[in-house]
């Protein structure tokens, strides 16, 4: 079925293309006072977009439009916050487990309207294309169905409305290991968010060992995965066809490193050793700040504001070009839903505007700052793109968060796209990082690719 998207993005490429004539008018138009205006006029359907973007084609530059009609088709998913899909265990927060483990997808709604909201479950590629398996063949059950758990907010400033569904569950049991991508869909089958998961068997064992890089040019700048994967039990006639590796730091897919062949090979092992190749820049401890009680300052909230919901101001964050290494223990990115107000934390926590800064000496040229983390699953959006103010000569940005504690950190993007999340917190050998090694596995001839085993291992400073 065609998405609001695509249909919004085919008219529009019509239309761009009919006209050669690309400079109409040299109109200053800005991305506040567009936001202003849909917002106003609530123009949201896919026929009042149209409409709309007919008719400021006639009005403003090509850059604009594009500028607008990403915003337009990202309204809904702004609506939706607090998204996690984890184990039930405490304290686990990666979607990579076991076959037949029980992972929980939970989100609020912030708009509190209890919508039909459906969940849809791929098979997909190690390199997360679509896979060629039928749904039939990965699942016993039904691919796609919906989310039944929904409650209410009680006693919060911000009504939400709190959805949640576990997998597997009785419609839905999932039969072969993989990459799977679960979509979650509105009521005209439009994707509102994805969010990536892996299922893995135990067939093989993982030994995975994070050391100091012995590159001397980034000796205390960047750490080395080494690892091994034994397969006593597994016949691999060709590891170089029928193994591929993912390495990844801190469960997050931004960054990860792909394309390794085993290096040694031994009976019912092959060997990992590379000493460049695999390494990762150390980066810097997490930031964080916990604001579980939302009416009294609490960890690293200088400020505290009642209007139409609570604002936390965070202490402004300055960069030190010279800033030497310090321990802090994190969550590598990670965040807690949790209130000491309330009983349930998925309902009765409450939703406060987070106002973070950033102080610098002069803005970064040509390149953009990010607040970054696991919040949004490491996305670099608009609402959290924070913005230059010369009076205070400091990065701001502010957004809403649930109540809990949160890691984070900032980021910057050049021109080329480039990530970087060490120019402004630094980054060292010493930092206490996760490792994950998934392993898949696929003979010639086969349709699929398994996960046949999954390490894990952290940077220990003492070795």
């Amino acid at each position: 079925m065609q998405t609001k998207i695509d249909r919004i993005y085919q008219s529009f490429k019509l239309l761009l293309f009919r006209n050669d004539n690309t400079n109409l008018y040299s109109v200053s138009y800005n991305y506040s006072s567009i936001k202003k205006y849909i917002l106003k006029s609530h123009l949201y359907s896919s026929k009042n977009l149209l409409f709309l973007i007919r008719n400021l084609y006639k009005k403003m530059p090509q850059k604009i439009i594009w500028i607008l009609l990403f915003f337009l088709t990202s309204t809904n998913a702004q609506n939706i916050k607090s998204i996690q899909l984890r184990p039930l265990q405490e304290n686990n927060y990666a979607a990579i487990v076991p076959l037949g483990s029980v992972l929980e997808l939970s989100f609020d709604d912030l708009e509190a309207d209890s919508k039909d909201y459906q969940y849809k479950i791929e098979h997909m590629t190690s390199d997360w294309e679509s896979s060629r398996l039928l749904s039939s063949q990965y699942i016993d059950g039904f691919d796609q169905n919906t989310i039944i758990n929904v409650s209410n907010s009680f006693n919060t400033l911000q009504n939400y409305t709190h959805y949640s569904v576990r997998i597997p569950n009785i419609n839905t049991v999932i039969t072969k290991s993989g990459n799977y991508l679960l979509s979650v869909l509105d009521d005209y089958d439009e994707v509102v968010f994805t969010r990536r998961f892996v299922l893995y068997e135990r067939t093989t064992t993982i030994g995975v060992s994070v050391i100091r890089s012995r590159n001397t040019k980034t000796i205390n700048e960047q750490q080395t995965v080494q690892f091994s994967v034994n397969h006593p039990t597994l016949q691999i006639n060709n590891p170089n066809q029928e193994i591929k590796v993912v390495v990844l730091k801190n469960n997050n897919w931004n960054e990860k490193i792909t394309g390794l062949q085993p290096q040694f090979y031994k009976q019912n092992q092959l060997l990992y050793r590379y000493t460049n190749k695999t390494n990762f820049w150390g980066g810097n401890e997490y930031l964080n700040f916990d604001n579980k009680i939302i009416r009294n300052k609490s960890l690293q909230i200088n400020r505290v504001e009642k209007k139409e919901v609570y604002h936390h101001y965070l202490y402004p964050f300055e960069v030190n070009t010279s800033r030497e290494y310090s321990y802090n223990p994190d969550i590598n990115g990670q965040f807690v839903i949790r209130t000491l107000e309330g009983d349930d934390a998925n309902t009765e926590a409450d939703y406060a505007m987070m106002h973070f800064s950033l102080w610098v000496d002069t803005p970064l040229k040509e390149k953009e700052v990010y607040v970054y983390g696991a919040f949004n699953d490491f996305k670099l959006l608009p609402e959290n793109q924070m913005i230059f103010d010369e009076k205070d000569n400091m990065y701001k940005v502010n957004f809403l968060l649930k109540q809990g504690f949160y890691n984070y950190t900032f980021a910057t993007v050049d021109i080329d796209g480039t990530l970087d999340l060490s120019e402004l917190n630094g980054t060292f050998y010493q930092t206490e990082n996760e490792y994950t090694v998934i392993v898949y596995y696929k003979r010639i001839g086969d349709f699929f690719e398994r996960v046949i085993g999954v390490g894990t291992g952290f940077f220990n400073q003492n070795r």
